[in-house]
């Protein structure tokens, strides 16, 4: 590792497990002090895990439970990582759930929360760190969409239409941000070995593996570095970008 990220606060939501737990270790062994966001109690003891394993190696982690799609919530997450490691730095909005119905065959409810979750929480949290990040006149604010965003996938309208979404506020955000000192991008993974895939069957798995140039599923490791990256001095000219690491799965 190489310090890149050393003496910054950072906070990841949904970082319990999958890529957010990937990228709250990863920074934090690049020298950052992470806030690790959950979403409930089923999910405390995996956060809890990944600060103990931040802590084993010598960094600086904590575990935050808030709902990012809960207004109130949200705040009290970004004050709480605020109060324990100073001003956000890199804030990477990577909580997310997925549904999965045809769309005449989906619940309202379901639907609304895919939406809040990805959407409604990615506002919410960066609507509580721009004003700060705009008053110190630097920051990194990363946003996980999916290469989903832009070929689609039938039984997860709401999960794609979000995703499509998060490309479209990282661009409006980017704009906003640029004479701020500000940036503001995604990450659009492609298909990934991670718990959301846990139900998947493996003859549907074999045939995403099948559509990808390269052949295989991504590991979380593949993902990460995409994330340092965004998050370190060395992408200061990139603004408004999505970068996709999927194997080849959708050509950008």
């Amino acid at each position: 590792m190489t310090d890149r990220l050393k003496g910054r606060s950072a906070l990841v939501t949904g970082a319990s497990s999958g890529i957010g737990r990937g990228v709250a270790l990863a920074f934090a062994a690049e020298g950052a002090r992470v806030a690790v966001n959950h979403p409930d109690e089923a999910t405390r003891e995996a956060a809890e895990a990944v600060v103990a394993e931040i802590r084993a190696a010598g960094g600086e982690a904590l575990a935050l439970r808030a709902d990012v799609a809960e207004e109130a919530e949200a705040d009290a997450l970004v004050a709480a990582a605020e109060e324990a490691h100073g001003p956000v730095d890199v804030l990477v909005s990577n909580a997310g759930v997925a549904r999965a119905a045809a769309l005449q065959e989906m619940a309202v409810a379901d639907w609304d929360r895919v939406i809040a979750v990805h959407l409604r929480g990615a506002f919410l949290v960066a609507r509580r760190v721009l004003p700060g990040m705009y008053a110190r006149g630097r920051g990194r604010v990363l946003l996980t969409a999916s290469q989903l965003a832009y070929k689609g996938a039938a039984g997860f309208a709401a999960y794609t239409a979000a995703k499509g979404a998060l490309i479209s506020l990282t661009r409006t955000l980017a704009l906003e941000a640029a004479d701020t000192g500000v940036t503001v991008n995604a990450v659009a993974p492609g298909a990934t070995m991670t718990p959301m895939l846990a139900d998947v069957p493996e003859a549907i798995l074999e045939s995403v593996r099948a559509s990808i140039p390269l052949g295989r599923l991504a590991e979380v490791e593949d993902i990460v570095p995409t994330y340092v990256f965004l998050a370190s001095d060395d992408a200061r000219h990139y603004q408004g970008q999505c970068l996709s690491p999927n194997g080849g799965d959708v050509f950008l």
